[in-house]
């Protein structure tokens, strides 16, 4: 962002997200309309003030205005609005959009973000890169991932309290709830995504520098909504790796005695 950048000005964080300079660019483009709009009427509203002054005016006139200017204006914005909408922000989604395809291609990393009354669970899918199936019948609390032990494929499936992603490569994030409606909100990725009971929404975004941040709940959740915070380490491609691998052969050692023990 430049000097001159309302948004800069307003404090919003720095970005650390491939997508997030044209996030930025659309917000700037919205805040200098919203500067001219106010510049605008302010001074149309000065010049009433002093045009249709009463020692000016001593007699009130009741039949309006005769020209079309102002019905001009409000059309005019209308269009330049309009134009902001289908020139900024329509191309902008179109290509978050478009780019699916394009990051499952481009081994991405897949977390699963499980809010719960008030913090946030992060499921990984382990060394085989394979969600195991869920369970919500096997949930013991509202913390709880669902993961089922039956599956093979949940064996080595670890569970985080804090998000750990790798930077330079897409992370695809489904975002769920186990109890009430939260939103997934990470700021200096310029990304959100609501969470909603029974439902899994994927979000992606590719981290461009490393940082330690805090992710939050942008949707009133309850009593303990403004402490709902939780931690996001962006770490190099081979720590993440590393960390990865150690979690999912710990939670596979863990979880192997049980799953031979359900089976007999």
């Amino acid at each position: 962002m430049n000097s001159l950048s309302p948004s800069k000005f307003l404090g919003i964080p720095e970005n650390f997200s491939a997508h997030g300079g044209q996030v930025d660019h659309l917000i700037d483009v919205v805040h200098w309309l919203m500067i001219a709009l106010f510049v605008g009427w302010t001074l149309f509203f000065l010049f009433c003030l002093v045009r249709f002054r009463q020692s000016a005016n001593p007699k009130a006139c009741y039949t309006g205005v005769k020209n079309h200017i102002s019905s001009h204006l409000e059309i005019g914005i209308v269009i330049l609005e309009a134009v902001l909408l289908l020139g900024f922000a329509f191309p902008l989604w179109k290509d978050r959009t478009d780019t699916w395809e394009t990051v499952q291609e481009r081994d991405p990393v897949r977390v699963r973000v499980i809010g719960y009354q008030f913090g946030w669970t992060y499921h990984y899918p382990g060394e085989d890169g394979i969600f195991g199936r869920i369970d919500h019948g096997l949930k013991t609390g509202n913390t709880d991932a669902g993961i089922d032990l039956d599956d093979p494929n949940g064996l080595d499936d670890f569970t985080s309290s804090v998000l750990k992603i790798p930077v330079g490569r897409p992370a695809i994030l489904n975002i769920t709830t186990n109890d009430v409606i939260h939103n997934y909100a990470i700021v200096p990725m310029r990304i959100q995504q609501d969470a909603i009971p029974g439902r899994e929404i994927p979000m992606w975004f590719t981290p461009n520098k490393k940082l330690e941040t805090s992710v939050v709940c942008g949707q009133l959740c309850g009593e303990g909504h403004g402490n709902m915070a939780g931690q996001m380490e962006v770490i190099s491609d081979s720590a993440y790796r590393e960390w990865a691998k150690g979690e999912s052969e710990s939670f596979l050692k863990r979880n192997t005695p049980q799953q031979a023990t359900a089976s007999r």
